[in-house]
């Protein structure tokens, strides 16, 4: 399976942070992917600056045939198309889709490295895929979501919110 993280905190050309994911799923949807599950959106306070714009999230789980050098450079096309400019490091942005794993690959390469090297500490990756795919064990530290959630320190399980909402996807 391949796991997917979409976030947003910035308004685009095309509307807003929900918007922003919305479309980046269709797009994908669009490609030879086929989106088997997709959580509901979660909302952080921006890292490392909390005084920007707050960010939403969504986990995905896909299949595709696509390479994961395929599937990256699509990727990267469509948080282009979405408006993403890439500046400083965690600086806002329209559109961020990190491939956190791919089939369980584990790939350190220049323009890669799988899993997604920070996904185990990342709040806003860890809940979404626990929502879509309790089972998920990260490729190289062999362990699973939850483990790797009761690693987070408290402030990082508690400035995360579930909202009430998801993507529609369209048929």
């Amino acid at each position: 399976m391949i796991h997917l993280n979409i976030g947003s905190n910035l308004n685009s050309n095309f509307g807003n942070r929900f918007q922003n994911i919305t479309i980046a799923v269709d797009l994908l949807s669009k490609l030879e992917i086929k989106i088997i599950k997709i959580s509901n959106f979660y909302e952080t306070p921006s890292y490392p600056n909390k005084n920007l714009p707050k960010f939403i999230n969504i986990a995905a789980m896909i299949e595709t045939k696509l390479e994961y050098k395929h599937l990256l450079k699509e990727t990267l096309k469509i948080e282009n198309k979405l408006g993403r400019s890439k500046s400083k490091k965690n600086a806002p942005r329209t559109c961020d889709i990190d491939i956190v794993d791919f089939k369980g690959l584990v790939i350190k390469e220049k323009e890669i490295i799988l899993p997604h090297p920070r996904c185990h500490l990342r709040n806003f990756v860890l809940y979404p895929i626990l929502e879509i795919d309790p089972n998920w064990r990260h490729p190289f530290l062999k362990k699973n979501v939850d483990f790797l959630i009761k690693q987070l320190n408290n402030k990082e399980r508690i400035e995360i919110t579930r909202l009430n909402k998801s993507v529609i996807i369209k048929s």
